[in-house]
């Protein structure tokens, strides 16, 4: 059996290693770790040599003017008539201002007084930059490309106006099923609901008495509009069925075939006689409402068309989709013009302000805001509802509101993207806590109440609370920091 290793033989101990590591890393630390996040202390006998050697190596033609310098006023005359001559190593390329630093010449390192003796670096050396001046470290002079570029959007932030909160004050019962689709006349003076029931039911708005009970559909009733030129009523429902009833008659006078399956959304036009409805086909159709004839098929979308409106102008027709994007469409050749992708789940809601040229979509993830006619994004509301929001309605005073599938009913801020009130439905006695959704709102003429259609088959009216102030309800809000851009 071989005896023990010679003593200089063994091999070197790994601790020794690790001991010489530690030894050189914490050399090395004292060394640099001052000058972590600071400047170390200006050192005056570095700074000689410093400036020396820049005037050997690169300033030349300026030597004997920069050592003689402590002289006196003879040798500052001599300065100032050699520092007019131009030299190569002032001609190097460098940012605009170059001219104001061969005029100002070296006044960080080699200002000279009148009286001939040294000057003091003043902040008036920084003034004409150049590759030879380096900023300080707190200097706005930092960055300064990179700060205009990516300019944060809170900086500039608006201040929500402040808003009374809205409360419940009427609970209206009278459908037998879900309430899905609500429109208002535009004489302010009643509005109509459709309901799963298969009814359209007439409501008077000051009273809320039950004025008219319309039959015909024979399912559900998704999608209802007024005209505001005719004596007109439309309706939309899962049966595939558009119809048109005339009021004086009440009674249905026009039938609009074409739709595949079941017509989630309807819309008429504010400035000519078409009418546009969207469905589980995945088309918007549009409709001479006088011909019955079908003018076009807005095709595209890869899913149900659950929303849409229109404008007087270009664009005049926008789809929100299950596809998860908005498409807006030239209305004259049936094509698409812009499609909006930002969102990543069904856009089942959007809503135009009735007085900008701007409007909101919701969708589960998120409710957005883009400008017309062009579709610019502008910003994301600043709190999440996390529901399916399945209604958005604006009012002309600047609030929006979202009613969401758990029954919460939030208000914001329309310029500023605030949430200043969350309300919570509250279902009817009977009624299973899971029917607390709402699936349709809008405002009346005046924008002072809202009306929500919900799942406990009741319609709720809503209106501000004339006892609240800004000192009893504050605005409590904070401007975003990381705001998601999209």
């Amino acid at each position: 059996m071989p005896g023990p290793p010679m003593e200089a033989e063994l091999p070197i101990e790994p601790q020794s290693l690790k001991k010489l590591s530690f030894k050189s890393l914490k050399r090395s630390l004292d060394l640099f770790s001052p000058l972590h996040g600071q400047f170390p202390p200006p050192d005056p006998e570095s700074k000689k040599i410093r400036v020396s050697h820049k005037l050997n190596t690169e300033y030349g033609g300026v030597k004997s003017a920069a050592i003689e310098h402590t002289t006196g006023a003879a040798a500052a005359r001599t300065q100032a008539q050699q520092a007019s001559v131009p030299s190569n190593a002032l001609a190097l390329p460098g940012p605009e201002r170059s001219n104001d630093i061969q005029k100002g010449g070296f006044q960080k390192d080699m200002a000279i007084s009148s009286t001939g003796q040294p000057r003091e670096p003043t902040d008036a050396g920084f003034q004409g930059r150049s590759t030879a001046v380096v900023p300080s470290h707190g200097s706005s002079e930092r960055n300064l490309s990179t700060s205009a570029i990516m300019e944060r959007i809170p900086s500039r932030w608006p201040r929500p106006v402040w808003h009374a909160p809205w409360k419940n004050y009427r609970v209206i019962s009278g459908h037998l099923g879900w309430v899905r689709s609500v429109a208002v006349d535009p004489s302010n003076n009643w509005f109509c609901t459709g309901s799963a029931d298969r009814t359209i039911k007439i409501w008077d708005l000051a009273s809320g008495r039950l004025k008219l009970t319309l039959t015909g559909h024979i399912d559900q009733v998704r999608g209802l509009a007024v005209s505001k030129t005719h004596t007109y009523m439309f309706s939309a429902g899962d049966d595939k069925l558009v119809k048109c009833w005339d009021l004086e008659q009440n009674k249905v006078i026009r039938s609009y075939h074409g739709h595949l399956s079941g017509v989630y959304c309807l819309a008429l036009h504010p400035t000519i006689d078409v009418l546009l409805t969207g469905g589980r086909d995945s088309v918007c159709r549009v409709w001479d409402i006088r011909s019955k004839t079908q003018i076009h098929a807005l095709t595209g979308h890869e899913n149900t068309v659950c929303s849409v409106f229109t404008r007087p102008t270009d664009p005049q027709v926008i789809t929100g989709s299950h596809d998860s994007t908005i498409k807006f469409w030239d209305l004259r050749y049936g094509k698409t013009m812009v499609t909006l992708t930002h969102h990543k789940k069904s856009v089942r809601a959007m809503a135009p302000h009735p007085k900008e040229d701007c409007f909101v979509s919701a969708s589960a993830e998120n409710i957005k805001k883009f400008k017309l006619p062009r579709g610019e994004f502008m910003h994301n509301m600043l709190s999440q509802q996390k529901t399916i929001i399945n209604a958005a309605a604006v009012n002309e005073e600047g609030v929006l509101t979202t009613a969401g599938d758990n029954g919460s009913l939030w208000f914001w801020d329309w310029r500023s993207g605030h949430n200043f009130q969350q309300a919570q439905t509250i279902v009817q006695p009977g009624s299973l806590d899971s029917e607390a959704g709402i699936y349709a709102v809008t405002y009346d003429l005046t924008g002072s109440r809202l009306i929500t259609c919900e799942a406990d088959k009741t319609i709720k009216m809503w209106k501000e609370d004339e006892m609240a102030t800004p000192e009893t309800h504050p605005v409590h809000f904070k401007p975003p920091k990381d705001i998601r851009r999209f």
